[in-house]
């Protein structure tokens, strides 16, 4: 179904057409043209934009307080990452006090939404006074230096359990932090808290036996998301500046839909990615379509939280050296607004809120036009048919057997849309693979981004694919199928929200091509910036 009254009268192509006006260039916009000159892989001009807005003119900080040390205003606990590094590298406020307001942050509000699963306060605290050392000697400070973040509890952070949401992980003990970890403490972050997973990470719900359910801090009634709804709670909330998460299926951006947040799902091989608890290696389809990343409150955060992350490791023989900023499109760039299949029902409330993210890019200077997205239903089918017959053979047996009823009653729905595939089959299908991510990546030869919904319908309830196998079946298939689909292309997927209804947050996702986070990030910043941080909205509510 086309949403035919986002078209403009007389626009015969659904081309938005608007009178142009003299306006000032967008944030997103400055940072791309900052962000222009060729740089080697990994050290891309996201740091370097960072650090002109945190104001780091010099790599050792200064041992005193700066004479331009300014606080930003509110509580620290609601200030983005790139104001909070300023703040302290700045010395306008120390790593110590940063992380102390966080700590009471999470002690007044995670008790009654279960995000935050297990409590780093000691460490963290240590590592803060650690840090207000360093700066004090003059030391050299990494992007990230003294700002709180949290893990999600399904890759390794060295010494303690990798649970993954499953009790009979307990003797999963991390021998070394994963490539995320590792590459979030050299940059200076300080971990508080690891957040809260579904059982094996294989729901869109959060919610297991070993922690228990997570709530949305919008709304206790609507789930938070999954399988990284713990660290989109948290975020959320006002619990540490930036979460990490995963994605291989829509973890990271129906979480973000869900809470209110920004984040982007990146290209595969983008973030490395181990466990060294692991008794296996990896299988194929984590390969294929499992990616880290963060989620956070403001889109400046996401691009930040992103280079650091993508620090090589050699660890992951998947790591790509791709540079995070690619050529600037020439002229407007062109959007594809995508055109919804017939058979899902989209609610009104959607459908504007994807009218609302077109204008913004609109007024942005994008051109948006509404067209068809090479085959959505075929590139689902792709994904669900691999993913499923893959765990089936690799992993099933093993999960039913120490798995709850509730992850019994999930997994069963979602199989229920799958082929069952014999070898040939499944090989027919990763060949398939190639050819729609081809047709992707033509597509985006004329449009670069393509804006389309992370559901079509309003967030359900906190344990809702438990409800019957079908019910299971129409969330992936008829609700979330723009998200899911983007895993198997392996292609960057960013998310940011755009508007309330009835008090619950309503994202959009903006797609690129392979290796272009900038583009789908670039896009997002100039919605924010028109429709503004929402969880400012979501704090005046709390108590």
């Amino acid at each position: 179904m086309a949403l035919r009254n986002l078209r403009c009268a007389n626009s015969g192509d659904a081309t938005w057409r608007r009178r142009q006006r003299p306006r000032k260039k967008s944030p997103s916009k400055k940072v791309a043209k900052t962000s222009s000159k060729k740089t080697p892989a990994g050290r891309g001009a996201v740091a370097r934009t960072a650090k002109k807005a945190a104001k780091q003119t010099v790599k050792k900080a200064a041992p005193r307080k700066s004479a331009s040390a300014r606080r930003p205003k509110g509580p620290a606990w609601q200030w983005s990452a790139v104001e909070t590094a300023a703040a302290i590298r700045s010395g306008a406020i120390s790593a110590v006090e940063t992380v102390e307001a966080h700590l009471e942050r999470m002690r007044a509000v995670n008790p009654r939404l279960n995000a935050v699963v297990v409590d780093l306060s000691e460490e963290a605290l240590a590592a803060a006074h650690a840090a207000d050392k360093l700066r004090a000697k003059g030391g050299e400070l990494g992007l990230l230096h003294g700002v709180p973040v949290t893990i999600k509890e399904n890759v390794d952070y060295e010494g303690r359990p990798n649970f993954n949401g499953v009790p009979a992980n307990k003797d999963l003990v991390a021998p070394s932090d994963s490539p995320v970890v590792r590459n979030l403490k050299k940059a200076g972050a300080i971990v508080i808290g690891l957040t809260n997973t579904p059982e094996f990470s294989f729901r869109g719900f959060t919610d297991n036996p070993l922690h228990g359910l997570t709530l949305n801090p919008w709304n206790p009634n609507i789930t938070c998301g999954g399988s990284s709804g713990g660290a989109g709670s948290a975020v959320a909330a006002g619990i540490g500046t930036i979460a990490h998460g995963n994605d291989i299926g829509g973890s990271l951006r129906w979480p973000a839909h869900c809470n209110g947040i920004a984040t982007i799902k990146p290209t595969q091989g983008r973030i490395p990615a181990f466990n060294g608890s692991a008794t296996a290696e990896r299988p194929m389809l984590a390969h294929l379509m499992s990616a880290q990343g963060p989620l956070a409150r403001h889109v400046a955060d996401v691009r930040l939280a992103l280079e650091v992350m993508s620090q090589r490791d050699p660890r992951d023989p998947w790591w790509v050296p791709a540079p995070l900023v690619g050529p600037k499109p020439k002229g407007p760039i062109k959007v594809a607004l995508a055109k919804i299949p017939d058979d899902m029902d989209v609610d009104p409330h959607v459908a504007a809120a994807l009218r609302q993210a077109a204008d913004h890019l609109e007024r942005a200077g994008y051109r948006v036009s509404e067209v068809d997205v090479p085959d959505i239903n075929g590139v689902w089918q792709t994904w669900c048919d691999i993913i499923t017959n893959e765990t089936v053979v690799m992993q099933e047996a093993g999960m039913l057997k120490v798995a709850s009823e509730d992850f019994h009653k999930a997994w069963g729905g979602m199989k229920t849309k799958a082929s069952v595939l014999d070898l040939k089959a499944w090989m027919q299908a990763t060949a398939a693979r190639n050819g729609h991510i081809r047709a992707w990546q033509l597509f985006f030869e004329e449009y670069p981004v393509v804006l389309a919904p992370t559901t079509v319908k309003p967030t359900p309830g906190p344990r809702e694919d438990t409800v019957s196998a079908e019910r299971a079946r129409e969330i992936f298939w008829g609700e979330i199928r723009f998200i899911s689909a983007i895993n198997v292309l392996g292609l960057p997927g960013a998310v940011v929200p755009v508007a309330l209804h009835d008090g619950k947050p309503i994202g959009v996702q903006l797609i690129a091509g392979r290796y272009r986070e900038d583009l789908a990030l670039d896009a997002a910043a100039a919605i924010e910036k028109r429709a503004g941080v929402l969880t400012h909205r979501l704090w005046e509510t709390m108590a």
